[in-house]
């Protein structure tokens, strides 16, 4: 079978390592006779994946002591939910950059006041807002730092005079970060680190236990940190696929090495979009992000956006029509995503440009 080009959004491409190590586990889990599926996640082959994995991502990420790895299910859309519940007792601050902020926000303005301190809507989420003002009453304050539907990051880590609540979803594991920063970290794993099913949660401890409210059993932090994400069932293969991720970015020479290869990815495809007559970028270029790049055609060339699909479908790309509601083209450069794979939708780009 020729490997396609996989440039989807989430879920996404994973190291061809994960892959060979998930199908070993599918067939024979750790020698035990039995599959991924149907081991049982008390036994004591399977809390040895998960304690690796909560190790690997303390020591990938450099986490400071007092913060907690969690594997949860019901994705990073439970966490819009379940942040404000745990978190929040008055006032909540968040910062609009699109479609995935949008939806936290309608969340938190459940549980009490929900500031908006800014927001790109005014230019259709094209760019991130800046010099704006925090409540100092806020609770906590809440970003997205990419939006995986516009193409916009933030890429940086934060000062703020209160915890910091980030969803990192697609753009976790793609480069250093100073976890002391913030109060959670959270992520679903499909797009840079496994298959669907498990989302990542990173929370520094000392910030639970100060709502004045009850909170649901299954939605306390506190719950699954007690039982070590053991509390229920976690999504027992989706953590093993993540586990090999994770020894794979070790291998690649860890964070810094992995931001390194992002930002050539990165670079090679803007300069080609930049380059190029037929096609234009659709955000602010400081904020460009680096996992989904998104571009359109220009317009003199719009009626040329369907030819290029499939010019580009049969040089083996998948994935780069642009989300349905921006249109032209998204390439998802997650961290699996080969260079040459870059390098082949640049070639296409570029033939096709000769063509017309």
């Amino acid at each position: 079978m020729k490997k396609k080009h996989n440039f989807y959004a989430g879920p996404s491409i994973m190291p061809q390592f994960t892959i060979d190590k998930t199908i070993e586990a599918l067939k024979d889990f750790a020698g035990s006779g039995l599959s991924i599926m149907e081991i049982s996640h008390r036994s004591k082959e399977f809390q040895a994946v998960m304690d690796e994995a909560q190790a690997l991502i303390k020591e990938l990420l450099q986490i400071p002591d007092g913060y907690s790895v969690l594997f949860l299910g019901g994705g990073a859309s439970t966490q819009f939910l379940m942040v404000p519940y745990n978190i929040m007792n008055k006032k909540s601050a968040y910062l609009n950059t699109g479609t995935w902020a949008t939806k936290a926000m309608k969340e938190a303005k459940l549980f009490g006041e929900m500031v908006e301190v800014a927001s790109s809507a005014d230019k259709d989420f094209s760019y991130i807002p800046k010099g704006y003002e925090i409540p100092a009453d806020a609770d906590y304050f809440h970003i997205t730092t990419n939006n995986t539907i516009k193409g916009t990051e933030i890429l940086e880590d934060l000062d703020v005079a209160m915890p910091l609540m980030a969803d990192m979803s697609s753009d976790i594991f793609s480069r250093p970060i100073d976890v002391s920063k913030y109060g959670i970290i959270y992520a679903g794993d499909q797009k840079n680190l496994g298959p669907a099913g498990a989302t990542i949660v990173i929370i520094k401890e000392d910030i639970l236990g100060n709502v004045d409210r009850d909170i649901p059993t299954m939605l306390d932090y506190r719950t699954h940190i007690s039982k070590g994400s053991m509390f229920n069932t976690p999504p027992v293969m989706a953590v093993f696929s993540a586990l090999q991720t994770l020894i794979w970015l070790k291998d690649q020479g860890g964070m810094p090495a992995i931001e390194k290869i992002k930002n050539e990815k990165a670079d090679l495809l803007y300069n080609e979009i930049d380059r190029n007559k037929l096609f234009v970028g659709t955000v602010a270029r400081e904020d460009r992000s680096k996992m989904n790049i998104c571009f359109v055609m220009d317009e003199e060339y719009k009626d040329l956006e369907g030819a290029f699909l499939e010019f580009a479908a049969g040089k083996g790309m998948i994935g780069i029509k642009g989300h349905r509601s921006v249109g032209g083209f998204r390439a998802s450069c997650y961290n699996a995503l080969p260079i040459e794979s870059v390098q082949a939708l640049v070639d296409s780009m570029q033939e096709f440009e000769a063509d017309h």
